[in-house]
């Protein structure tokens, strides 16, 4: 972890704090501690355990993904710390881009071989992008109306942050099932832009994709022949978005407000849409704020509103930080595969 990680732990932790102390300044402290004193424990309890089980899904992919016949066995912990390290890099840096090295490191430092462990994450990602892409669709169909009538301004970002996961999707798809064709459209993409814009700066987007687009490629084929690894992968994936999803639904329970968890649930996707196009570390300030604006629909109450929002975000957010630090001070021993002898 270098300064610049450091200073995305600083601009999140201060974000954070001014929101807090904007919500805190309207919010009376009385309205706070009675919201606080009635929370079910037992709600309470669970929301952390559902985060805990997200990342033990997210593990289970990661070693389901990763075996081999007559390959030493490595400890769950190793493969634990992958995703807990991936949510701590994933919270300090713009747009989530610092969990994908964070995981590769992590898995170079268990032993699996940089290339290897490259090519498991893209298998990885693959299945994640097309199981998150399904959700998106499902709860637009069914759910945008509820925000497109009360608060059209955000239902503005929730669909840019579709779009740009739909249009990264596709892509993948692309590559996958219409390979030569792909090829053809990205330089034909590429062709036009040269005539706008520096060519030797065109030139160097062409190779980087090109040789995204061959990755890609290759990993979506061994994909396919491991059939059994691919369902048990993908049905971990799907359990794994369903326990994540269910998290707000949990604090509300745990505040003792009762909703449809359908409509809790869709409204949760939409948050995350939203905060995919947030370019600050977290999506700091946004998230928070849309969460306010979306969950007023279910909380009557501006203290219950404020406190299960800081309940949400501590769980989802800085708790998976907190386990991610440790992830990254406590290092598993390094078993060596067959690939690195």
């Amino acid at each position: 972890m270098n300064k610049k990680h450091l200073w995305g732990i600083l601009v999140v932790l201060a974000i954070s704090a001014f929101v807090l102390y904007s919500d805190l300044k309207t919010t009376p402290i009385n309205e706070l501690v009675k919201a606080a004193q009635n929370i079910n424990i037992v709600a309470f309890v669970l929301i952390f355990v559902l985060m805990i089980l997200s990342y033990v899904c997210e593990a289970s992919i990661i070693a389901v993904l990763a075996h081999r016949k007559n390959e030493p066995r490595r400890s769950k912990w190793s493969f634990f710390r992958i995703p807990i390290i991936q949510a701590l890099f994933n919270a300090i840096t713009p747009m989530s881009t610092g969990g994908q090295p964070a995981q590769l490191a992590a898995m170079i430092q268990m032993g699996i071989e940089g290339g290897r462990a490259t090519s498991l994450l893209l298998m990885k990602f693959i299945i994640y992008q097309v199981a998150v892409f399904i959700a998106y669709v499902l709860t637009i169909l069914f759910g945008f109306h509820m925000v497109a009538t009360s608060f059209s301004g955000l239902a503005i970002f929730i669909v840019i942050g579709l779009l740009i996961h739909v249009g990264s999707t596709l892509f993948l798809l692309a590559i996958m099932f219409a390979y030569k064709w792909t090829k053809k459209a990205t330089n034909w993409v590429m062709n036009v832009l040269a005539k706008f814009m520096k060519k030797e700066r065109v030139e160097k987007w062409r190779q980087a994709t090109m040789e995204k687009i061959e990755t890609f490629y290759a990993e979506s084929q061994k994909l396919k022949k491991e059939k059994k690894k691919l369902l048990v992968a993908t049905i971990l994936t799907l359990l794994q978005l369903l326990i994540f999803y269910s998290i707000p639904y949990m604090v509300l329970l745990a505040l003792n407000v009762h909703a449809s968890w359908i409509a809790v649930t869709q409204m949760n996707i939409m948050i995350i849409m939203f905060m995919a196009i947030i370019p600050i570390p977290g999506a700091s300030g946004g998230a928070e704020y849309s969460f306010q604006t979306l969950f007023a629909t279910f909380v009557s109450s501006h203290g219950l509103l404020v406190l299960g929002m800081f309940l949400w975000r501590f769980a989802t957010y800085f708790f998976g930080m907190i386990l991610g630090i440790f992830g990254w001070i406590f290092k598993p021993k390094k078993i060596k595969g067959p690939e690195n002898d």
